[in-house]
């Protein structure tokens, strides 16, 4: 490919390739990663070695490709991993250090102990869907990128409370957490896509969460707990230790009642924003032998946890 810069008898052919380093990274930071590295990083030598410049590894962010297509199983087999691991990691070695944002999902433990060595400034850290990543590389992570702000684990079944405890000790500027699981009531929307063993892995020690949080992580401001299995004790110890949580969102937290909730919010005095759990609850799930027909009609019944709220 070359272009034509006329104007004169003498006109002259320059040929992208011959353009400084700077120019063409210039150039790259105007594409989306996607492009650079589909597109670009092919085209010739030059060209690669301008697309692994550090400063246009500030950022990587997989997010929008995963969300322009609908879930595939693929995504969850050995083989889809293996090359997000790569990309991971190729990106962790180029950024030099300079990567402050992740978003990506269906990694491992591999690439994630990777991304602990090369990238001490992480701020941001998403990682969604990941059946293998444990708590391992979580907890070298925590130790190692002390700055994180934001982390986002949602679908991660096993990655345990541990983590927690370590990332809300090791991080104490930490303002945003995103701990979602996958949707254990209704499972039907997942069957076909997420292996059933991992369905069947969901996270039971929502209360014990919901504890390492409060007492770890002081200063959140956002916190995402849908589909958690914690109860209104659980609740009630974020309430308490979780002072300037601003957002809080409990969709599908099917243990909670509208009288845990109140009491909950009463509790938080910045809460701007709290999401209800908003579904019908089967009465299959509840444990009758815990409350007696009058005990369960008015903590249940009357605050409306069988309708939407």
């Amino acid at each position: 490919m070359d272009v034509v810069e006329g104007g004169s008898d003498n006109e002259e052919k320059r040929e992208w390739a011959e353009l400084t380093q700077v120019c063409l990274v210039n150039v790259f930071s105007r594409l989306t990663y996607s492009e650079r590295w589909k597109g670009t990083m092919f085209v010739c030598k030059s060209w690669f070695e301008a697309s692994k410049c550090p400063s246009l590894f500030s950022r990587f962010d997989l997010e929008p490709q995963f969300l322009a297509v609908p879930d595939s199983y693929l995504w969850w087999n050995s083989e889809f991993e293996n090359k997000i691991d790569s990309i991971l990691r190729s990106v962790a070695c180029w950024s030099d250090g300079r990567l402050k944002e992740i978003h990506v999902r269906h990694c491992s433990d591999r690439s994630l102990a990777f991304v602990a060595e090369r990238c001490p400034n992480l701020q941001v850290f998403s990682i969604k869907s990941c059946p293998n990543v444990t708590d391992m590389s979580i907890t070298k992570v925590a130790f190692a990128c002390s700055m994180l702000g934001e982390l986002d684990i949602s679908y991660c079944h096993e990655i345990s409370y541990k983590s927690l405890e370590v990332i809300g000790l090791r991080c104490p500027n930490l303002k945003v957490l995103k701990r979602n699981l996958l949707n254990w009531l209704d499972p039907s929307q997942h069957i076909g896509i997420v292996p059933n063993v991992y369905l069947n892995a969901c996270p039971q020690d929502g209360d014990r969460e919901a504890s390492v949080i409060a007492t770890s992580m002081p200063k959140l401001e956002h916190l995402e707990l849908r589909f958690s299995k914690m109860s209104a004790n659980g609740l009630a110890s974020v309430a308490d230790g979780c002072g300037s949580l601003e957002y809080l969102d409990l969709f599908g937290c099917a243990n909670l009642t509208s009288r845990s909730m109140e009491n909950a919010a009463a509790k938080m005095k910045n809460l701007k924003t709290l999401v209800r759990p908003n579904f019908y609850i089967p009465r299959s799930l509840f444990h009758m032998e815990r409350y007696g027909h009058w005990r369960l009609y008015d903590e249940r019944f009357q605050t409306n946890a069988f309708f939407h709220i």
